[in-house]
């Protein structure tokens, strides 16, 4: 049984209606408290393991694909975390491993959400929030609401998007700049997305700001940067028709990316060509699509399966033109090299 969909929540169908828990409604809560037979006794070190672990799934995520580190970091919630959640240990250890906890759910969700397995994702998210509140960690719970937006706007629930959006940004009245960069990002995808253009633009101008005070440090876990800023440009400016503003967003966003983010730079590529063909650039998307079959063939991923048949189906009409007709040999090469 895939360890996703067994002990830690089930699977289901995405719902637009869910009512999401507040931060203050979660924050006494007691999500995983003391059981009445306590599994064993926590202490720092448990929660190093936790959050080491994390790193290293999140790392594996970018390198190889969700294919293959969301069943690492369910097996693990499922073998090893929530027995621990059961245990009794000082406060400060409990406290810490709930916010442990909560990281890894919620990039468990994020990778549900990622391989399409939408309802499993929200339901991921649901529980790290909740993890997130019992720790009193607000980052983590700001994080999620954010991930819990982009999945709607993933799916064009673009009113949903901006209220989650939103919401995240309003639970997080003391973040950081990165924090504050990340969640403004967000609220102008969504604002683009329901024809907001004022305030599209405006949360740009919020995150570039914020962001340009951020110290250099990366996260491994829901981290914010310039290439993912310049995402985010892209999406508002495609949004309010700007194409060749929003193609030239996603070659920047591409140009800051770290090399070892092969999963992100899949989709990015995919999203590029997509838009240099409705462009009218056939050459141009074909030597995109080309980068992005270079990262494709190494990963495991569902996104990146959509990408490759939407690339396929899209070339089909232009096979007669050379650049065209080498990318679709490549293509049924490497479909035939995966099965």
């Amino acid at each position: 049984m895939d360890p996703s969909r067994r002990g830690v929540l089930t699977a289901g169908l995405y719902s637009a209606a869910l009512t999401v828990p507040l931060f203050t409604d979660v924050a006494h809560a007691q999500e995983g408290g003391r059981a009445t037979r306590p599994a064993g006794r926590i202490g720092p070190g448990d929660v190093v393991t936790v959050r080491t672990m994390t790193d290293r799934i999140a790392d594996i995520l970018d390198e190889l694909g969700g294919g293959l580190a969301r069943p690492m970091a369910a097996a693990f919630l499922v073998n090893t975390v929530l027995p621990q959640l059961r245990s009794s240990g000082e406060e400060k250890d409990r406290k810490d491993m709930l916010s442990a906890a909560s990281d890894l759910t919620y990039l468990t969700g994020w990778m549900a959400m990622y391989e399409r397995e939408h309802g499993l994702g929200q339901r991921y998210y649901v529980k790290a929030l909740k993890l997130a509140g019992a720790a009193g960690d607000h980052v983590t719970y700001c994080r999620t609401l954010r991930g819990m937006s982009l999945q709607a706007a993933n799916l064009g629930h673009g009113n949903k998007a901006l209220q989650l959006a939103d919401s995240a940004a309003q639970a997080a009245p003391g973040a950081g700049p990165r924090l504050v960069a990340f969640l403004r990002g967000q609220q102008a995808h969504a604002a683009s997305m329901v024809g907001d253009r004022h305030q599209a633009f405006a949360r740009l101008r919020e995150a570039e700001a914020a962001l340009s005070r951020a110290d250099s440090r990366r996260e491994a876990v829901g981290g914010y940067d310039r290439s993912a800023y310049q995402f985010h440009v892209a999406h508002v400016l495609y949004e309010t028709r700007d194409l060749a503003g929003s193609i030239a967003a996603l070659k920047e966003s591409l140009k800051s990316q770290p090399h070892r983010e092969r999963q992100g730079r899949v989709h990015s590529n995919a999203v590029l060509a997509q838009r240099q063909l409705e462009l009218g650039h056939l050459e141009e998307a074909c030597a995109t699509w080309s980068a992005f079959l270079d990262d494709y063939a190494q990963l495991s991923t569902a996104r990146g399966d959509d990408h490759f048949h939407t690339m396929r189906r899209r070339v089909a009409p232009y096979r007669r033109v050379r650049a065209a007709r080498e990318l679709d040999e490549r293509a049924r090469a490497l479909a035939d090299a995966k099965r």
